[in-house]
């Protein structure tokens, strides 16, 4: 028998887990949004995926361009995730990016940033997996961004 949408939630919740934004650009456009479905899948080859809701811009733009980043949020970044999160029409106004070598926006100063050619994409319920194909990745000292139980922690 399916689980209570509200507890499915909360038990899903109870996984802490770092925050990421997920990034594309297509027609000269640039797309992001924040999402938690991310982990490793392979050292070699070296592969990721992500997990995108398949009614969002960004799932097209990935799409289309073949090619997608993602910013590994610092802890004092949680602003950057409630407004990738947001609905708002620019998501990208005031925020510093720095290029990666595919064109793609990544979030300067984030702890790690990750760019990916699509290398699978497989149907998961309402959303996407994206597995991508590791081309640029670097990290910086910083301490990163978790999510527990519906709310910003930091390691710290």
């Amino acid at each position: 028998m399916p689980l209570d949408d509200a507890i499915f939630r909360k038990v899903m919740g109870s996984f802490a887990s770092g925050v990421t934004v997920v990034t594309a650009v297509h027609n000269q456009n640039r797309y992001g949004m924040t999402v938690s479905s991310f982990c490793s899948v392979s050292l070699n080859p070296q592969l990721l995926l992500v997990c995108i809701t398949t009614s969002l811009p960004t799932h097209d733009a990935i799409i289309a361009s073949g090619a997608f980043g993602v910013s590994v949020l610092a802890a004092d970044q949680a602003h950057l995730s409630q407004q990738f999160a947001s609905r708002t029409a620019d998501k990208f106004a005031g925020v510093t990016c720095i290029e990666s070598p595919l064109g793609i926006p990544l979030i300067d100063r984030a702890c790690a940033v990750i760019e990916c050619t699509v290398e699978h994409q497989h149907a998961g319920g309402d959303h996407t997996i994206f597995v991508g194909r590791i081309t640029h990745a670097a990290v910086n000292d910083s301490e990163p961004l978790a999510y527990f139980r519906g709310a910003y922690r930091s390691l710290v």
